[in-house]
């Protein structure tokens, strides 16, 4: 069964522990933009605790009516070199901050237009690290609702507006070692997994 997520920057490790068992991760192309969501921010683990990073998108009053296809992100911020700059402070002496860097660098300086092929830019790599092989499709129309059999629609599950719940399928993934010490902090973006398990970071999609 396909499932259904809107696309995500940099998405929750738990995005991806939702993707095995499936026949297709299916993305939603014919949305319109929705403000404070993880289509253009992320949470990572830094010495003061989790941190927002977010991309500014060109427009932001009238965003909500833009397509997420074709809302542009607006590098008159430089955000890049902020976003950059945090992920090496918090993640510089993880293990595998180095093994990724590079991929993820050459994707940020390309300073590619719209949010939507960024954050497929950046899907795709993550995909590659976890080594997670599933059929990538996009929607051919927005459809508000769809069968609970045809489609495992997760639009909008995840939200960094609250954390992710205790329910046994809500679970993030298997905690891990992070940087900053213990309690162990879920819902962060699966670049912290990756930069602390490395090729490992698939088998805690558990």
């Amino acid at each position: 069964m396909p499932v259904l997520f809107e696309l995500q920057y940099n998405p929750p490790a738990a995005f991806f522990a939702e993707l095995p068992g499936n026949d297709m991760l299916l993305l939603e192309r014919h949305e319109h933009y929705h403000k404070q969501t993880y289509r253009n921010r992320c949470l990572i683990l830094t010495a003061q605790g989790v941190q927002p990073l977010t991309v500014p998108v060109v427009d932001g009053n009238r965003s909500e009516k833009v397509l997420i296809s074709a809302l542009e992100i607006d590098y008159r911020q430089n955000w890049v070199h902020r976003h950059w700059r945090t992920l090496q402070t918090a993640y510089g002496s993880s293990p595998y901050f180095a093994y990724y860097a590079d991929y993820l660098h050459d994707i940020y300086v390309q300073k590619i237009p719209l949010l939507f092929d960024l954050n497929l830019a950046l899907l795709h790599l993550h995909l590659r690290c976890l080594r997670l092989r599933i059929p990538v499709e996009f929607t051919a129309a927005y459809h508000p609702t769809y069968s609970p059999t045809a489609v495992r629609d997760r639009r909008d599950w995840l939200t960094p507006k609250a954390p992710i719940s205790p329910e046994p399928d809500r679970t993030s993934v298997r905690p891990y070692p992070q940087t900053f010490g213990a309690p162990f902090v879920s819902g962060l973006s699966i670049l912290d997994l990756l930069f602390m398990q490395g090729p490992a970071a698939g088998s805690f999609l558990v």
